[in-house]
Formats: structure tokens, C-alpha cells, sequence
């Protein structure tokens, strides 16, 4: 925490939250990096995350749509198995997939670093608000909100589901080693550090300092966050439309991804290994 800003409090506002010099993005120092090479570097980035994952899914989605039969008779599988019959190499790879997929935030941050010391919100993730200054202010408000997000959100895809809008999401289908949990976990904390840094932080940051007016940024971050999960159909797109547009409201408050990734580590864990638990054992969740 830096001094002056006590627990619940707004921080000052970083170079990511300003529109920045027209020339050159706003970039402490002068403003060393052109506009134009900083809005490359954001496709770049995007094309190598969660811009690719949007693609992605939105082929998906077309092939579910052409395919015969409803939405709701088909499946979005999370979270399978790479190789069920040999448990410690399915180990091996789930570990693999999570510590790939968190390169993109690795990218980020090193980005975000050559920004240097100078700007306001401090030199790489912690600018954005990723780090251990606030544990308890992130916690506490992920939390929070992930009560708030969680319960509306199951609702939503019961409802998209039933009305024939939404795939059966099946959030794991891992067989019953002494690691399902413990990957589970790890793969939810993945998503949301990933999501949260490059869809919120990241992106926000570099829209305003290529100018962009913050309902404009505010409605790429969501619809960039509802593109890839459009592969569960037209309720997981909506539904994380709408959770996109809520936490960038949050970030613009708080100039912190912190409570953000809390929030979503929490939703995806209780999905996740509710699933696990509950599947197949209560008649309300949906199973393929």
C-alpha cells in the first residue's frame, strides 16, 4: 500500500487510467513508444491469449449451431483428462497446460515493466494492481463479489440451458486420482489470473493510453470477455458480458486486479470442484 491510501480506498489514479500523450500512448519517460506500435503490440498480445481463445470459440459455437440436435444436447467440456489411463502423465501435461497458459501474463508483465518506475501505479503488474500490497482489501472484496457474481451467474446458465441458448457445461471431467482437486484448483486460479491481468489490467491500460474514451474501452474488455466463452453458447456469452462490464466498473474503482482475481479464482473453484463432488448426485446440475 502506498502511503496516504488506507484499506478500502481508491488508489490515485495510474497511467492506465489516462488517455496519455496523442503521439505516444502516455508512456512514462517522455512517452518512448509510439501509439502505433503500442496498439501492435496489444493485437500481439491478444493474438497470443485470450484474442486467439475468442476466435476460437466463436468456430466452435458455429460448429454446435450446424450440428444436428439443440444446444442443450451437447457438451463444453473443461478440465479432461490427456491421458485417463496414465494417471502420472496426465499429471505431467495438466501441469504443462497451466504453466503454459500463464505465459501471456508473463509477457504482460514484462510489458508493463518497460513502462518503468516513473509512472504513478508503479513499474510492471503491480501498475495494474496485481501484487501482495492489499491481500485483505482483495480478499475480502473477491469474496464479495464472487457471492454477488456466482449465485446470479449458475442461475443464468440453468435458465440459458433449459430455454435451449447453452451447451451443458461439464466443468471437469478428470478421473478420480489423488490430484483432481489440487489441478482444479490450480487451473482456476490460472483462468482468473490470466482473464483478470490481460482482459482487465492489461487491455484497459493500454485503450486508454491509445486514447480510447472509457465506455469504448469498457465495451471492447467486456465483449473481448464474452467472445471466448461464447463456445458454452449464447448464456455464457451473455452472462460474461455482463461480469465483464461489472468488473471494469470494479477496476476503474479500485485501480486494483487483485479483488478481481479473487473473484474469479473463487467462482471457478466452487465450480469446479462442485462439479467433482456433486455431479451425478444432485438432479438440479445438468450432466452430459
Amino acid at each position: 500500500m502506498r502511503p496516504g491510501v488506507r484499506d478500502g480506498e481508491r488508489e490515485p489514479e495510474h497511467p492506465g487510467h489516462r488517455g496519455g500523450d496523442r503521439e505516444h500512448g502516455g508512456e512514462p519517460g517522455g512517452g518512448a513508444v509510439p501509439r502505433r506500435v503500442l496498439g501492435h503490440e496489444t493485437l500481439l498480445v491478444l493474438g497470443l491469449s485470450l484474442g486467439a481463445s475468442g476466435v476460437s470459440a466463436l468456430i466452435s459455437f458455429a460448429g454446435a449451431l450446424t450440428r444436428p440436435g439443440g444446444l442443450e444436447d451437447q457438451a463444453a467440456r473443461l478440465n479432461g483428462s490427456h491421458a485417463p489411463d496414465r494417471p502420472w502423465l496426465d499429471l505431467a501435461w495438466q501441469l504443462f497446460g497451466i504453466a503454459t497458459a500463464l505465459v501471456p501474463v508473463l509477457l504482460v508483465a514484462h510489458l508493463l515493466t518497460r513502462e518503468g518506475a516513473g509512472g504513478r501505479g508503479g513499474p510492471g503488474l503491480r501498475g495494474i494492481g496485481f501484487d501482495l500490497r492489499r491481500p485483505g482489501f482483495d480478499l475480502g472484496w473477491g469474496a464479495v463479489v464472487a457471492a454477488g457474481i456466482g449465485g446470479s451467474g449458475l442461475l443464468l446458465y440453468l435458465g440459458a440451458r433449459a430455454s435451449g441458448l447453452n451447451l451443458t457445461v461439464v466443468p471437469e471431467s478428470l478421473p478420480d486420482v489423488w490430484w483432481k482437486i489440487p489441478v482444479l484448483i490450480a487451473s482456476a486460479i490460472q483462468n482468473s489470473v490470466v482473464e483478470e491481468v490481460i482482459v482487465v489490467g492489461y487491455l484497459l491500460r493500454r485503450l486508454d493510453g491509445l486514447g480510447w474514451s472509457p465506455v469504448a474501452a469498457l465495451a471492447a474488455s467486456s465483449l473481448l470477455r464474452g467472445s471466448y466463452h461464447l463456445y458454452q453458447g449464447i448464456g455464457g456469452f451473455v452472462g460474461n458480458v455482463a461480469m465483464g462490464v461489472i468488473f471494469v466498473l470494479l477496476y476503474r474503482r479500485w485501480g486494483r486486479v487483485g479483488p478481481l482475481v479473487a473473484a474469479h479464482a473463487l467462482i471457478d473453484i466452487v465450480a469446479f470442484v462442485g462439479y467433482a463432488l456433486l455431479a451425478g448426485r444432485v438432479d438440479w446440475l445438468p450432466t452430459a
